[in-house]
C-alpha cells in the first residue's frame, strides 16, 4: 500500500463523513429540534431583559431646576 492508495482512501472517508454530518443536520426529523435552538437565543435575550430592568435601580430623570434646588 503508498501513499497515493492512503490519500484515495482518507479523501473516500472525509467524503463519506460530510454526506453523513449533511444528513444528520439537514434530515426533516431535527429540524424542529434544531429551530427550538435557535430561537433560544432570543428567549434567553427577552428573559435577561426582564430580570435587568427588575433588579437594576435606575436613577431618575432630573431637570436642572430640581439639581438646584436639591444643592
Amino acid at each position: 500500500m503508498d501513499i497515493n492508495t492512503l490519500r484515495s482512501l482518507s479523501t473516500i472517508l472525509v467524503m463519506i463523513a460530510f454526506a453523513g454530518v449533511c444528513w444528520w443536520a439537514f434530515s426533516p426529523s431535527r429540524k424542529k429540534k434544531f429551530e427550538d435552538a435557535a430561537n433560544s437565543v432570543f428567549e434567553d435575550e427577552n428573559n435577561t431583559q426582564k430580570a435587568n430592568s427588575i433588579s437594576v435601580n435606575k436613577p431618575e430623570a432630573v431637570s436642572g431646576e430640581e439639581r438646584q434646588e436639591k444643592s
